[in-house]
């Protein structure tokens, strides 16, 4: 089983939007996924989420990390990209290819 953690790095805001201040416009995100046996794999983005509604506006200091993800979740297929972390992770368990050092030559 893999277990997957959004971390949100940064947000893009607009200072003043609408009579609105400190927008979110641009979130820069990463999604990780470890199996129980420690191995990691994950994606890494920045996406700009939708306009901001006036009538169900958060302020910038009371957004949750929830929120955010929320927001990413309406318009990225995790799925997807839950699909890519888990094909990365089996991959690193179970690899296919190997680099090998150039074997020695006599003279």
């Amino acid at each position: 089983m893999i277990t997957y953690t959004w971390t949100i790095s940064a947000l893009d805001c607009k200072i003043n939007e609408n009579g609105l201040q400190n927008v979110v416009r641009t979130v820069h995100w990463r999604l990780r996924g470890e199996d129980e046996g420690g191995t990691s794999a994950e994606v890494i983005g920045a996406n700009q989420v939708g306009e901001p509604n006036p009538d169900s506006f958060t302020d910038y200091e009371n957004l949750t990390k929830e929120t955010v993800v929320s927001w990413l979740e309406e318009v990225l297929d995790v799925n997807a990209y839950k699909e890519t972390i888990s094909d990365t992770i089996d991959r690193k368990n179970n690899p296919t290819d190997i680099t090998l050092p150039l074997p020695t030559q006599s003279e």
